[in-house]
């Protein structure tokens, strides 16, 4: 792992209410309060990340096998163009919302991508993700629909 990637093994966040928040890119709005009562799956992410673009072919098996857990994928990206052309080259379909200004990561202390965190069905955040991860893998899907 290089110094750059190494994000520390504690998170901040863990075990404490997710921090709400409410995202408008002009086409899609998220708040994430209203997902209560459902377990969610928060991935930060970007169309020029190389690490998010590796996880993401996992991320779309993983919501088509578990339509019960939501995921929510908040783009850093700063282009609309290019990020609505990602979704599309990328059949992307779970909920996607572009946050240029970071206003959500900065709430989650995040500021290298990708980053996801399990937040169970009462807004408690349960385990942090960093870096690339294979969402099929069974011991990430079995510990997320036990939440």
């Amino acid at each position: 792992m290089t110094s750059g990637c190494d994000r520390g093994s504690r998170p901040l966040l863990l075990h404490v209410q997710a921090p709400d928040f409410t995202v408008s890119d002009g086409t899609n709005t998220v708040h994430l309060a209203s997902y209560r009562g459902k377990t969610v799956l928060l991935n930060f992410w970007a169309s020029w990340c190389g690490p998010c673009v590796q996880e993401l072919p996992s991320l779309i098996e993983f919501q088509r096998q578990n339509p019960n857990i939501t995921i929510i994928a908040v783009s850093i990206d700063e282009n609309e163009e290019d990020y609505r052309d990602f979704i599309t080259r990328h059949n992307m379909h779970m909920i996607t919302v572009r946050d240029p200004q970071q206003r959500a990561a900065t709430l989650f202390h995040t500021d290298m991508w990708p980053e996801t965190y399990a937040i169970d069905k009462n807004g408690i955040i349960r385990r942090k993700f960093v870096g690339t991860q294979d969402w099929t893998d069974p011991s990430i899907v079995d510990f997320l629909n036990k939440l």
